[in-house]
C-alpha cells in the first residue's frame, strides 16, 4: 500500500458516556471525561475533558458544560465531533506532525444501538479525518480486553457497566449470541445518590459531588468485609438555604443504589435465561466477567455472584478493558474482520 500507509495513523477509541479513551501506538494516550465547555456567545468550545469537568456545575450563564453522549450514543453531534477532534489533536505523537494524518480508527459502540446512531458515530469520525472507520460492539471489545479468546466455540458472559449503559452479552465463536443493553449504569447511580441525599438528608448536592460519593464510599451491599470510612459531604441545606455538611456511610449509599442494581441483576438473569443450554453449561464453568467503571462498586461482584450462583470476576483495570480490546482489534484487523462493522 506504500505511501498512503506511511501517512496513516492507527487509533482506537472508546467513546463513552462518562469517559473517552484513546489508544495510539499501544498506549492509552487520552483518558478524559467526555465533557466539553462551550462559550454561549461565540459558540466556541473553550475546554474539553478534565478541564471542562472541573467546571461542571460551577458555570455562569455564558459558559455551558455539555456531555455530548447520552446513554452511550451521540446526543449532541456538533459537540461530540469537536470533542473527538480536540482529543485527537492533543495526542502527543500526532502534535509533532505538520498536518493532520489520515486515521484508521476502530471505535466501540453499545450493542443496543440503532442504525442512525451508528451512522452518527461513523460520521463524527470521518469528519476528523478518519479514512477507514471500523466499529466494534462494546461487550466484544471488553471480552478481548479481558483476555478471552472470543473465537473459541465456548460461551463467555460479559457485563460491562459503563456511564450511560450496562451491556450484557453472551459471546461465542466471535459473535454475540444473546445480549441486553439497559440504560442503567454509572449516571443513574449518581442521580440515585443526588435523590437520596435530597430526600434523606435535605441536602442538595451537585452531580460532581454525588460522583465523588459514589467513588469514595459507594457500595452494592451493606455487609462489606472491609467497609470504607464515613464521608463528609457538603452541599446546600434545602430547608435553610445555607451550605451544610453531613456524614454519610456506605450503608446509606448501598440503600440508595439498591433499586438500580436490582434492575441490572434482573437484566443479567434475563440474559442467562435466553442463553442456549450448551453455552449455559460453559458459563457455569467460566462464570461472569465484569468490566467498566460500574464494576468497581464495592461488593457488586459478590452480590451478582449470590444472585446468579456463578463465580464473578472483575477485569483488571476495568475502566480500560474496553479500550484495550478495541486496541487489540485494531492491531489485528484481519483476524477480527468478522466482528468489526465497516
Amino acid at each position: 500500500m506504500g505511501f498512503f500507509d506511511f501517512m496513516t495513523e492507527d487509533i482506537a477509541i472508546d467513546l463513552g458516556t462518562a469517559n473517552t479513551l484513546i489508544i495510539h501506538n499501544d498506549k492509552v494516550v487520552i483518558d478524559s471525561p467526555s465533557i466539553v465547555a462551550r462559550d454561549r456567545i461565540s459558540g466556541k468550545i473553550i475546554a474539553v475533558g478534565k478541564e471542562a469537568n472541573m467546571m461542571q456545575g460551577k458555570t455562569h450563564e455564558n459558559i455551558k458544560t455539555i456531555r455530548p453522549l447520552k446513554d452511550g450514543v451521540i446526543a449532541d453531534f456538533d459537540a461530540s465531533e469537536k470533542m473527538i477532534s480536540m482529543f485527537i489533536k492533543s495526542i502527543p505523537a500526532l502534535k509533532k506532525k505538520m498536518f493532520t494524518p489520515a486515521l484508521r480508527m476502530v471505535v466501540c459502540i453499545p450493542s443496543g444501538i440503532t442504525e442512525v446512531e451508528m451512522r452518527a458515530v461513523k460520521e463524527s469520525c470521518e469528519r476528523v479525518n478518519g479514512k477507514e472507520v471500523y466499529l466494534i460492539h462494546e461487550p466484544m471489545a471488553a471480552a478481548i480486553g479481558i483476555g478471552i479468546d472470543i473465537m473459541q466455540p465456548k460461551g463467555n458472559m460479559i457485563v460491562d457497566i459503563g456511564g450511560g449503559t450496562t451491556e450484557i452479552a453472551v459471546i461465542a465463536l466471535g459473535g454475540i449470541v444473546c445480549d441486553k443493553s439497559v440504560k442503567i449504569a454509572g449516571d443513574v447511580f449518581t442521580n440515585d445518590i443526588v435523590y437520596y441525599m435530597r430526600t434523606q438528608h435535605n441536602l442538595f448536592v451537585g452531580e460532581s459531588t454525588a460522583e465523588k460519593i459514589k467513588i469514595t464510599i459507594g457500595a452494592a451491599t451493606d455487609d462489606l468485609e472491609t467497609p470504607p470510612d464515613d464521608m463528609s459531604v457538603q452541599g446546600r441545606d434545602l430547608l435553610t438555604g445555607k451550605p451544610k455538611q453531613v456524614e454519610v456511610s456506605y450503608r446509606e449509599i448501598a440503600k440508595a443504589l439498591d433499586k438500580s442494581i436490582q434492575r441490572i441483576e434482573d437484566a443479567i438473569m434475563e440474559t442467562l435465561s435466553q442463553t442456549p443450554p450448551e453455552l449455559a453449561a460453559d458459563i457455569y464453568n467460566t462464570g461472569i466477567y465484569l468490566a467498566g467503571g460500574g464494576s468497581m462498586l464495592r461488593g457488586l461482584d459478590k452480590r451478582i455472584s449470590q444472585k446468579t450462583d456463578l463465580p464473578v470476576y472483575i477485569a483488571e483495570d476495568p475502566l480500560r478493558a474496553v479500550v484495550r480490546g478495541t486496541g487489540m482489534a485494531l492491531k489485528n484487523i484481519p483476524k477480527f474482520r468478522s466482528i468489526l462493522i465497516k
